[in-house]
């Protein structure tokens, strides 16, 4: 359920807004990255959220692609 609403979420925001918030998880990925790589990562499940919401900005950008295009 919560996946689902993060992804309504994601749908009503700008293409500007989600390339912003497409560049803020990347930021955090290689942040978490770098803390698996040196052992100091806590919340191991959070690479996995985050690797997640970064597929999910990507598709709602190529759909609004698409719907644009036509």
């Amino acid at each position: 359920m919560k996946s689902s609403q993060r992804f309504a979420d994601l749908r009503a925001l700008s293409d500007d807004q989600l390339t912003d918030e497409l560049v803020k998880l990347k930021k955090e990925q290689f942040n978490l990255r770098f803390q698996r790589a040196t052992g100091q990562l806590e919340n191991t499940s959070r690479v996995r959220t985050v690797r997640r919401d970064i597929a999910r900005i990507k598709t709602i950008a190529a759909h609004k692609r698409v719907g644009a295009a036509k």
